[in-house]
């Protein structure tokens, strides 16, 4: 389809820019004697309306000799013997209404009149036909550029979920990885409740497999495989891990990237937790501050605790995923004090394209 048919503010444009044209023709021929008002306007009317769609063909022009592979002079040629073509072909049907309009009393010397004025005609119809070609130029040179522009954000998209897939994969083994060691430190001690464990973490599993295919789930649920997963931990640390949920109203319906906390409660665990003979409380809160949602998990900490061997994969990933989903828009801010240390992420909530991925998930 022709471009400007495609849309139809463009052919709207289109089609006004030709009534104002054929306004100022009915100037210039009336201001040079050559028609009175009532026969410029029953003659330059119709022809112009007629020369609008005839000057459509000009894309063709444009598409056969391309800018950027035909020389200058070339184009130049073809763009002048089109419009000479063009303008000649439209004298024939404004000579075909001249003479109808002729048959008519009031227009009975138009016939004459047109003839006088051909010469004046055939260059200004060779004009708007350049006119129409330069239009069609640029029309072909916007749309490359957004189809280009189209083509690298489909890239762009496809990149960034290739990179959201790879991260994502890397956490359901480095929380396998943590929750077999887990078990492991069980087997020799307490053979029951590493068979409790092995069985809860199949159950967790399930779950973690199922939302972790999707790019984004409510904050509830999030909190809800947090809980889980503490659930599993509490039974190779008892009393000693206890887990303190406080989400402020309307928190709840949020979508937040999935999984995105269980590095964060797993690092609290193994160390923190773990280094802490009377144990402790691990904090998972969220807040929502105008746009952007506050998620913060706290644990206490052994100041004397030994240097950790992790490799940071947990929170290199959240921090990966975040730059790519969010871009500068998220945050992530780690306290590590005497006796605390904390994991604070900045989510905005308002963005358009992360609502419509929540809900198409």
């Amino acid at each position: 389809m022709h471009p400007i048919f495609a849309d139809k503010q463009r052919l709207t444009l289109y089609m006004t820019a030709w009534l104002m044209i054929a306004g100022l023709l009915c100037v210039l021929m009336v201001t040079m004697n050559a028609l009175t008002w009532g026969e410029a306007v029953a003659l330059l009317l119709p022809m112009s309306f007629i020369y609008a769609f005839m000057s459509l063909a000009s894309l063709y022009v444009c598409k056969a000799f391309p800018l950027q592979q035909t020389s200058f002079l070339k184009t130049l040629f073809a763009v002048l013997a089109a419009s000479f073509l063009s303008s000649a072909l439209w004298l024939l049907v404004g000579k075909g209404v001249a003479a109808i309009l002729t048959r008519f009393e009031l227009f009975s010397a138009l016939n004459s009149k047109f003839d006088s004025s051909i010469p004046f005609l055939l260059g200004i119809g060779m004009l708007l036909f350049v006119l129409a070609t330069v239009v069609h130029y640029l029309l072909l040179a916007f749309d490359t550029a957004r189809a280009a522009e189209r083509k690298a954000l489909e890239l762009q998209v496809l990149a960034r979920e290739a990179e959201l897939k790879a991260l994502r994969s890397q956490i359901q083994p480095h929380f396998l990885f943590n929750s077999l060691n887990s078990i492991s430190a069980l087997t020799a001690s307490d053979a029951p409740a590493a068979r409790t464990m092995s069985i809860q973490l199949a159950d967790f599993f399930r779950t973690t497999l199922k939302l972790g295919q999707q790019q984004f789930i409510p904050l509830e649920q999030e909190f809800k495989l947090a809980e889980g997963f503490l659930a599993i931990e509490r039974v190779r640390f008892g009393s000693r891990l206890i887990f303190e949920k406080r989400m402020s109203e309307g928190c709840g319906t949020i979508p937040v990237p999935s999984l995105i906390l269980q590095p964060i409660v797993e690092n609290a665990v193994n160390h923190g937790i773990a280094h802490l003979l009377e144990g402790g409380t691990i904090v998972l809160s969220a807040d929502r501050n105008e746009s952007l949602l506050l998620l913060r998990v706290s644990n206490p900490c052994d100041p004397n605790r030994p240097r950790s061997k992790s490799t940071g994969l947990g929170l290199g990933n959240i921090r990966r995923r975040l730059e790519t989903l969010y871009g500068n828009d998220a945050h992530v801010a780690i306290t590590n004090g005497t006796n605390e240390y904390a994991v604070e992420l900045k989510l905005p909530v308002t963005r358009k394209e992360i609502t419509e991925i929540f809900h198409a998930s």
